[in-house]
């Protein structure tokens, strides 16, 4: 009779393992790749004119590069400790955690729209937005860090330390931490503030995205026209960003359906299990690690560092030996 118990029990383990080993790597190369996009993007920023986009990108960097620093933090709390964390540590570590996430989807949001400002005719009337300052960045980014600050208030309040404490109207975030249950009220003005805000970034995104391909083909119809067939022009470093931040879009926004499906999924029927948890946090935190991998790949200026320092290695390792 208790052998299908057992079994149960070493499936679970086996599962919380693998998602483990799967977490930690992806994490670790998040962290590394956001830090290194970071430092290259701020020594580029002293040392030359930056694009319009190249603050955006930075900004996007620091922001995953936070949040994959707090999802290590929790996944401590949830693989590893032992301790019980406190009120005040739990309120700050899932609300710091929800502000980047919310901050994320912003940032990639302006990103779009900013390089469609970028790629836009000097005819269009987004061209006057081009020649904006990085004051005026500065202060987008302001706005957006207190909207998200102020929308994501609601894990302030509702999240707990559980000091075992199995009561089913809480909903498990780690061994530590829970959440309340807010009344009708908030939590309905919460949600509907989240969807509309979601929906709006998104669609947003989509808009400017559809624009850009519109330009790309257009453009690329002319140049048919001016080039020989046999000849095919070289994207300029605008189009090449173009085509990597619209891949960027589309990483994103399969990533977040995939995202919404597996909280949906872990809402109905997973509730208090930790294993669905950690695979919600390693669906959540993909983009975090995808996408500075993608800005690096695409980037000239980056495979030439990268170029730089293996030759300086390879150098230094032939005088030693």
């Amino acid at each position: 009779m208790f052998f299908p118990f057992k079994n149960e029990q070493k499936d679970l383990f086996s599962s919380f393992i693998a998602v483990r080993n799967v977490f930690y790597p992806e994490v670790s190369i998040g962290i590394i790749a956001n830090a290194f996009l970071l430092f290259q993007i701020l020594s580029f920023f002293l040392k030359h004119r930056p694009r319009p986009t190249d603050l955006t990108i930075g900004h996007l960097a620091l922001i995953h590069l936070l949040m994959l620093i707090t999802v290590g933090v929790i996944a401590t709390d949830i693989f590893e400790s032992q301790e019980v964390w406190d009120d005040i540590t739990c309120k700050a570590v899932i609300y710091s955690y929800q502000v980047t996430r919310s901050l994320s989807l912003s940032t990639t949001c302006l990103l779009s729209v900013l390089q469609a400002i970028t790629l836009s005719p000097r005819s269009s009337w987004l061209a006057k937005f081009k020649h904006t300052s990085s004051q005026h960045s500065m202060c987008g980014f302001l706005f957006l860090w207190v909207f998200n600050l102020s929308i994501s208030a609601r894990f302030l309040i509702s999240t707990v330390a559980t000091k075992n404490c199995t009561s089913h109207s809480l909903m498990f975030v780690t061994k530590s931490c829970s959440l309340l249950p807010l009344s009708y009220l908030p939590r309905y003005t919460f949600s509907i503030l989240w969807i509309f805000r979601d929906v709006s970034l998104v669609g947003l995104m989509a808009i400017s995205s559809g624009y850009m391909v519109t330009l790309l083909c257009r453009h690329k119809r002319q140049s048919q026209h001016l080039h020989s067939t046999r000849i095919s022009p070289r994207a300029s470093p605008e189009h090449r960003a173009t085509q990597t931040i619209l891949l960027l879009m589309s990483v994103f926004v399969f990533l977040y359906l995939t995202d919404c499906l597996v909280f949906s999924f872990s809402g109905l029927w997973w509730k208090n299990d930790p294993v669905h948890v950690c695979v919600q946090l390693l669906v959540g935190n993909s983009y975090a690690t995808i996408s500075p991998l993608l800005f690096i790949s695409s980037e000239k200026r980056m495979i030439k560092l990268f170029k730089f320092m293996w030759e300086k290695d390879s150098v230094c390792l032939f005088r030693n030996k």
